[in-house]
């Protein structure tokens, strides 16, 4: 199997930043109460992360390490994780006025998104080469993005299905949750 390949499967299935790292949890609930709504912050999360990756690596590498400033990679991460969610907000408020208002304060939460911080984390830790840590982000945010499709089709289900009294609302919701967690248990095992 291709390397590249390989790296992309084990950011999306393997180590998923949701259902096998467990973060990014408030978007996950908050905003897959429909697919539109999960597609959504699943796309502006990618554009993010990737270009998070694209440009935390280099500023790293180049700049933080060789001037032995590596004490400054959270504050210089989160600043440049911040400018591109506030690019992402500029355009959607711009291009897409209705996903922008549905997304409301998660929107903004991206920059928190302690996923996307972990996977700029991530690419620099495991030694990734930069073509490398793009595939990694990607497949982190694809990972992200199809946590939250699949929980949004899921909650879809629920509502419609006939749930004893005891389980309706969030007791069911964490419970399918974890069910695709333990699904998701099972990719451990693909990649050698």
């Amino acid at each position: 199997m291709n390397d590249m390949f390989k790296i992309f499967l084990t950011a999306m299935l393997i180590e998923n930043v949701v259902l096998m790292r467990f973060l990014a949890l408030c978007p996950f609930i908050g905003m897959s109460t429909d697919v539109k709504k999960s597609t959504g912050m699943g796309a502006a999360v990618l554009f993010v992360m990737v270009m998070a990756t694209a440009v935390t690596y280099p500023l790293y590498t180049f700049v933080l390490m060789p001037l032995d400033l590596g004490f400054l990679k959270i504050l210089t991460f989160i600043l440049v994780i911040a400018s591109l969610v506030q690019l992402v907000e500029f355009y959607l408020k711009k291009m897409a006025p209705a996903l922008y208002s549905s997304m409301g304060v998660y929107l903004a939460l991206i920059t928190t998104n302690c996923a996307i911080l972990a996977v700029t984390f991530d690419v620099i830790t495991k030694g990734y080469s930069f073509p490398q840590a793009l595939v990694y982000s990607a497949g982190g945010a694809v990972g992200f993005l199809l946590s939250m499709v699949l929980l949004a089709g899921i909650r879809e289900r629920i509502k419609i299905a006939p749930i004893p009294a005891f389980l309706k609302g969030t007791p069911i919701l964490f419970v399918a949750a974890a069910l695709l967690s333990m699904a998701f248990g099972g990719f451990a095992g693909l990649i050698k």
